[in-house]
Formats: C-alpha cells, sequence, structure tokens
C-alpha cells in the first residue's frame, strides 16, 4: 500500500507541474490585462499540435520551437482581438475569449482531425527509475524537472530584469506604467504573449502524457481556474503550491476513488475558499476590489 501511495504521490507532482505552468501563464494574463482568457487552455493544445508537427517535420530537436510559436500567435490574437476588451465589462471578455477558444478547437479539429495524435518521448528518456517504493518513469522524472527547472527561471526574470518588474507594477498599476512613459500596450502584448509562451510549454511536456486532441484544452483550463484561485491572485508561490497540492489530491482520488476524481479539485477549492477567502497566499489587490 505504501509504495503505490508514494508512487501516486510522484505522479501527482508531475501533473501538479504541469498544472502549475498553466495556471501563471493565465495568472500573468488575469494579472496585468484584466482578462479572464477561457481560451488559454486552447494555447495548451497549440502547444502540444506544434511539437507534433514540428517532430514529423524536423525531428525532436525542432519541438524546442513549439511554446515560442505559441507565444507569437497569442500576440498576434493580442493585437487584433485582445486588445479590443480591455475598456469593456468583464462579461464581454469571458464571452470573446469562449468564443475564441471555439474557433481555435474547430480550426484544430480541420486541421488535424478528432482523433488523437500520437507523440511519443525521446527514447532516451524511456524506462523507468526505482527508489525503494516509489517508481516513476524517466520522462515523467524529466518532466518535474524541467517544470522546476522552468519556474526557477520565471521567478528570476520577474524580480530581476526590468521587463519582469515593468510586469509586476503594471499588474498593480497599469496607468500608473503608462505615465512612467512605458509603452503600455507593448507590455501588454508581450504579457499575453508570455502567458501563452508558458502554456505552450505545458503543452509540449504533457504530448506524450495525454492524449492529443482537440478536447485536451478542456482538461487544462479548469484545473489552472482551480490553481489560480487556490493560491491566490497574483501570487506565484501560491500558484505553485496550489498546483501540486491539486496534482497529488488528484492522482491519489485517481487511484482510491476514481469515479471522484473529476469533482475532487473543486472540493478542495470550496474547502480552501472557506478557510482562506483570497486563496492561500492571495492578497488585496485594489484593482480588482
Amino acid at each position: 500500500m505504501l509504495d503505490i501511495i508514494l508512487s501516486q504521490i510522484t505522479a501527482g507532482l508531475v501533473l501538479g507541474g504541469l498544472y502549475v505552468l498553466i495556471a501563471i501563464g493565465l495568472s500573468i494574463i488575469f494579472g496585468l490585462l484584466g482578462i479572464v482568457n477561457f481560451a488559454h487552455g486552447n494555447f495548451f493544445a497549440l502547444g502540444a499540435y506544434f511539437a507534433i508537427t514540428l517532430f514529423n517535420h524536423f525531428g525532436y530537436p525542432a519541438v524546442i520551437l513549439a511554446p515560442i510559436l505559441v507565444g507569437v500567435v497569442g500576440m498576434v490574437v493580442e493585437r487584433l482581438l485582445i486588445r479590443r476588451l480591455y475598456d469593456k465589462e468583464p462579461l464581454v471578455s469571458l464571452i470573446i475569449t469562449f468564443a475564441l477558444a471555439l474557433m481555435i478547437q474547430a480550426l484544430l479539429r480541420q486541421v488535424y482531425g478528432g482523433v488523437g495524435e500520437p507523440f511519443s518521448a525521446p527514447p532516451f528518456l524511456s524506462g523507468i527509475y526505482m527508489w525503494g517504493p516509489v517508481l516513476i518513469t524517466k520522462y515523467r522524472l524529466s518532466v518535474f524537472l524541467v517544470t522546476v527547472v522552468i519556474l526557477i527561471a520565471l521567478w528570476a526574470f520577474m524580480q530581476f530584469t526590468s521587463f519582469g518588474r515593468i510586469l509586476r507594477a503594471g499588474a498593480r498599476d497599469p496607468e500608473m506604467v503608462g505615465l512612467l512613459g512605458i509603452p503600455l500596450p507593448r507590455v501588454l502584448t508581450a504579457a499575453f504573449g508570455l502567458g501563452c509562451c508558458i502554456a505552450g510549454v505545458a503543452g509540449v511536456l504533457a504530448a506524450p502524457l495525454w492524449t492529443v486532441t482537440p478536447a485536451m484544452s478542456e482538461l487544462a483550463i479548469m484545473p489552472a481556474f482551480v490553481v489560480v484561485v487556490i493560491g491566490g491572485l497574483g501570487s506565484f508561490a501560491g500558484a505553485v503550491i496550489a498546483g501540486l497540492l491539486v496534482g497529488v489530491v488528484t492522482a491519489l482520488t485517481i487511484q482510491f476513488r476514481p469515479d471522484a476524481a473529476n469533482g475532487v479539485m473543486y472540493l478542495f477549492m470550496a474547502v480552501v475558499l472557506l478557510l482562506r477567502p483570497r486563496g492561500l497566499l492571495g492578497e488585496r489587490w485594489e484593482r480588482f476590489e
């Protein structure tokens, strides 16, 4: 029993890491742009499909370009569509981004079909590791380590670079950033692209683990919202902790109560919000209160 629990916790940490990547991208967009992006999960799916396309034409090394392409698509979408929503009611952005999600999913079905696309992990990552009772595949371990490196790099970028400080300041008070002479429209475009790029990274990492279909976006967007809510708006550390907790809780539930796996994260969210209405590490943001 102990070996099963430890193996599921390990698998849950990997799943939680993917949730963290998706949620942080969503949080960046929501915090700076004030847009609830229902199409965020579709950028996750685009990352997986771009990875498959690049692999089929150029091999595994080209897969690294997939998140960059997703970020470029995100910036184009922001320039053409999202930018028009900044001064609109929140309900308008919800409707428009939901329509955008449906459009991207329909385009994926048109281009790739509705059948799942196969995508295998690189051969050098095949096999398993065993540490005592813990059993994990080499690829899952690699996904977790890559996720940790990306999160550390993103934290350092937000803390120690000029653009990262602009992003954090803009999330608090975008009007003040504009008054300081910083070209806010370019910052918003870059922020949206960065959030989409991070979702694309998660899609690339998840492609060998999940079934790559246009509907995989639906499996990503709701956990991302749950993680953002549990962690607390604007909290990088909160999103990391919440994502890992949601992943572990989900993995353990799949093992012992698979019929409840789809709803356990929402129950977990409800319990956290009853105890901490702003989330685990949430702050008071005047912009949204």
